[in-house]
């Protein structure tokens, strides 16, 4: 909530720097434009079904809040969504980079395009997450979406390649790549649900040392689970490390597993480290990212086999 507008931050495109900067009504202001905000995406909800969820937005008080001004945090938010603009113009370049590829192999230019409108539909997203105070469902859409959007540009860049690259042949380890995606996706799941009760705990304790033990029950399962994702992937790992053109990536993921495990390890018994919970979630994307490209080159058919 370092900027409480979007796509402006507290209405002005370069942020302000102190609260002098700001009018002295300022919360009302953000009060009332993520109110309409709100009312408009309840609005969406219900004419999709969801009135429940849609009713909840709009009585929900906590959504209603308005944080302090704190420049820290408002240079976050702001540099946050540069990079995302960033990002966005550089899918849009890749699509119409794919545009001459368009009768070759349409499905690239396809995919480029579904790639472009989904980074504006997760900024769109984004601007729901700030107008409702970081709902927590929503902060979960958005990062899967973001998943997603990574797993659309990684089978761009194999599909640009496999026409002069061969497919890498290990007997046997598709269905255990596959098995791995859907197991750290799941703790992904999990660790959402650590996020929202989080979130809770630390509305109600300003003291991070007790937050680990008001986690409760959610905690619990996503710290044991840790334990299947890591079982999965050593087994994953094995079987990369055989052969000489996987041998990189069962190395990189032996140090993005490890790393996903102990950065959780050390936000559970160092009271929650701010600097920790991005590095946490960036080490599963990146882990992620590996397996689906393994995922989509390396093949489980005996012919050619190499271990």
């Amino acid at each position: 909530m370092g900027c409480p507008d979007w796509p402006k931050c507290f209405g002005q495109w370069v942020p302000p720097t102190s609260l002098a900067e700001l009018p002295e009504n300022y919360k009302e202001i953000n009060s009332q434009h993520r109110q309409e905000k709100n009312a408009r995406f309840a609005s969406y909800l219900s004419a999709f079904g969801f009135k429940d969820t849609a009713e909840k937005i709009l009585e929900d008080d906590s959504i209603k809040e308005e944080v302090d001004f704190n420049p820290v945090k408002t240079w976050i938010e702001y540099v946050n969504r540069i990079v995302g603009v960033i990002i966005g113009l550089l899918i849009f370049a890749v699509f119409v980079a794919s545009i001459k590829l368009r009768k070759k192999n349409p499905s690239l230019t396809i995919i480029a395009f579904i790639t472009f409108v989904l980074v504006g539909v997760q900024g769109w997203i984004g601007s729901i997450v700030v107008s409702t105070n970081l709902l927590p469902w929503t902060i979960t859409v958005h990062m899967f979406l973001a998943l997603v959007i990574v797993g659309l540009l990684i089978y761009l860049v194999y599909a640009t390649r496999a026409e002069v690259e061969d497919g890498i042949i290990i007997s046997g380890i598709k269905p255990w790549l596959i098995g791995s995606i859907v197991v750290l996706l799941t703790q992904i799941i999990l660790g959402t649900q650590v996020r929202e009760a989080l979130d809770r705990v630390a509305a109600q304790f300003s003291d991070r040392d007790g937050w680990i033990s008001s986690l409760g029950v959610s905690f619990l399962i996503h710290r044991s689970f840790s334990w299947v994702v890591l079982m999965i992937n050593a087994w994953v790992i094995l079987k990369l490390i055989k052969t000489d053109r996987t041998k990189g990536f069962g190395l990189a993921l032996i140090v993005l597993v490890l790393g996903t495990i102990l950065s959780g390890s050390g936000m559970a018994y160092f009271s929650v480290p701010a600097l920790l919970q991005p590095i946490h979630l960036l080490l599963a994307t990146v882990t992620f990212g590996i397996l689906f490209l393994l995922v989509l080159q390396v093949s489980g058919k005996q012919k050619k086999d190499l271990v």
